[in-house]
Order: C-alpha cells, then sequence, then structure tokens
C-alpha cells in the first residue's frame, strides 16, 4: 500500500474543553521494531481522551501526544519483527495514543482480528472497554460464575460492555444508571436490577435483591462518596475494583469493616501498563472474548458516531452523559 508522507489529525492545541481540538496535518509516523502502522478508519472516544484533553492525563512516554485509545483500520505497514500481522489486514486495536488521526502506530501485540460481522465502526468501540472491563472484572477481581457483580454507570460504554460480559460468563448483574430510560437500556441488556441512583440508594437496592448479602464484585468509576457506599454494598469476601474518580479522590473509609469482611479494595488504569501486561490482556480476549463476539452473545451498544472533524462534538456528546454507550469518530 501507499503510505503518504502526512495526514489529518485531531490535536490537543491546549489544555480546555472541547474547542480545544484541532484539525491539523502532521507527518505520517513509521512503525519501529514490533510495530503495525494502521490506516485508521474509526476510532472509539472515550473518557481518558477528554481527561488528555483537560490536561489531567498525559500519555506515558513514548506515545504519540495525540488523543485516541482505540481504534480499526487496515495495516499499511510492518516493521521489523512483525510476525502476527501482514500488510492488508482488517484489525481493531488498542492504542497507546494517536487513535484520532489518518495513520497510527500500534505494539503487534495489542491488535486484534475484527470480530465476525463487523465493521469498522464497531469494531473501533471495543478495544479500551473490553481490555479495561476483562483485565479489572475478571483477571485483577476474579468474578466467577454464580457470583454477583454491581457495574456503576450502567449506560456507559464501559458500563453496557461489563453488564454484558458478566452475564455471558454467568453471574448475577445489577448496575447503576442516572435515568429510567437508561436503566431500561441495562436491564435490556441483561441487569437483574437497575438502580436509579437519582430516586434510590444503590446500597438498599442490592442488599435486598441479594437478601441481606451484598454483591461480591463491584466495579467503580465514580469514586468520592461511592466507596464508602460501595464497601456497605460488598458481601463478605467482596472486591471493590475502581477504573476512575469521577466523583472525586479522596473518601472517609472504616477499615474496620474491611479488615473484618475481608474485603479487597483494588484498581488500576490500563494506558501506563507495559506492552507485556497489554499482550497478556489481549492472548485472554482472542481466547475468551472474542467466540462471544463472533457469536453475538454481546456486542458493543452504539450511541453516535461523527466525522474526524466533528471531535470537538464528540466530546460535547461524552460529556453530556446523554449518550448511552460508545461515540466514535469516523475516520475516512
Amino acid at each position: 500500500m501507499t503510505v503518504p508522507s502526512t495526514m489529518r489529525a485531531i490535536e490537543i492545541s491546549k489544555p480546555g474543553g472541547p474547542e480545544v481540538l484541532t484539525l491539523v496535518e502532521r507527518p505520517v509516523p513509521v512503525p519501529g521494531v514490533g510495530q503495525i502502522l494502521i490506516r485508521m478508519e474509526a476510532a472509539g472516544v472515550n473518557r481518558p481522551d477528554a481527561l488528555q484533553r483537560a490536561g489531567a492525563y498525559a500519555p506515558p512516554a513514548g506515545a504519540s501526544d495525540l488523543p485516541g485509545l482505540e481504534g480499526a483500520g487496515t495495516v499499511t505497514a510492518v516493521g521489523s519483527g512483525v510476525t502476527r500481522w501482514a500488510v492488508g489486514d482488517a484489525v481493531c486495536a488498542l492504542l497507546p495514543g494517536g487513535g484520532y488521526a489518518e495513520f497510527c502506530l500500534c505494539d503487534q501485540d495489542h491488535a486484534l482480528r475484527l470480530p465476525q460481522g463487523f465493521d469498522m465502526i464497531r469494531a473501533a468501540a471495543i478495544c479500551e472497554t473490553y481490555f479495561t472491563v476483562w483485565s479489572n472484572v475478571f483477571m485483577r477481581s476474579g468474578l466467577l460464575a454464580g457470583e454477583s457483580f454491581l457495574v456503576h454507570g450502567g449506560s456507559s460504554g464501559i458500563g453496557t460492555m461489563a453488564i454484558q460480559l458478566a452475564r455471558a460468563m454467568g453471574a448475577r448483574v445489577f448496575t447503576t444508571a442516572g435515568s429510567s430510560e437508561k436503566c431500561a437500556v441495562c436491564e435490556r441488556l441483561g441487569a437483574e436490577i437497575a438502580v436509579n441512583y437519582r430516586e434510590q440508594d444503590f446500597v438498599e437496592s442490592v442488599r435486598e435483591a441479594t437478601a441481606g448479602r451484598g454483591v461480591d464484585v463491584i466495579l467503580d468509576m465514580v469514586g468520592g462518596d461511592y466507596i464508602p457506599r460501595n464497601i456497605k454494598a460488598l458481601a463478605d469476601d467482596g472486591r471493590l475494583v475502581m477504573i476512575a474518580f469521577l466523583g472525586g479522590v479522596k473518601a472517609e473509609v472504616n477499615f474496620a469493616q474491611v479488615m473484618v469482611r475481608r474485603l479487597s479494595i483494588t484498581g488500576s488504569t490500563l494506558r501506563p501498563q507495559s506492552d507485556l501486561a497489554k499482550a497478556a490482556i489481549a492472548e485472554q480476549l482472542r481466547a475468551k472474548v472474542w467466540p462471544l463476539l463472533d457469536a453475538g452473545v454481546i456486542a458493543p451498544v452504539m450511541d453516535s458516531t461523527f466525522d474526524l472533524a466533528q471531535a470537538p462534538e464528540a466530546h460535547r456528546r461524552l460529556e453530556s452523559a446523554a449518550h448511552v454507550g460508545k461515540v466514535v469518530l469516523k475516520v475516512v
């Protein structure tokens, strides 16, 4: 394939609101050892992109300064040592950054084939969220079939995928969402109970639904005053895993309850992890999650699609909290 010398890309001109996302021309990156160059057709839009835009989530050393942590497209060049992919292969990928562009670099072990029947738009919406959900809910907190699981923000990109995946793995699923309409979506996806957090106390709801026992695993992206409430909602030997702090990073916690009830509190961020750690997650996804996508057992919930130049509008949609599921940029 012929690779041009320059490309269109969305640059963060300065820290700020969606208006700082600017369409620019950039040199096309050159793949290094073990890297593939993807001609991007679509890129997922995620909360970490908005945090980076606001100046609160710097890219790790060596990563592109452009936003964009997932996407889909066609391999157009390969670096030395690449054996997994060839020019012309269609892939979706977890990216270290740079997805809001016509071309992007990716470690060969962080790309996966498109699930059967997926176009590039849908394929662009799966990697960041499935890497996050699988690594935290199943690898880190060890959710098992027959256990109970609560995910906050059930109508978000993370939430809609977590509900489906936990249900497919045999867990009882509970969630929270901010409206009756969003709760209805969550229940259609497989949540046994969806709690409107504006009207109900999720602690009371899940404890009532579990005969006072509580849930085994909670995936939380809110933090703040949700943290002590999560502890109350956990069953003995329960596990709380944190992946974001939309409600704040500080809370007052009774650690005597953590000790007496043998609770575990953990968390992770995906982007700073090593290439080997991300490759290990990808291998588990290939073996355990991609067959579910191929069979249509689970699928991304798509909210809206914007052209690359409309990146500011895409970020406004994401931050409005009106979206249900995934927001995607169409690159070509």
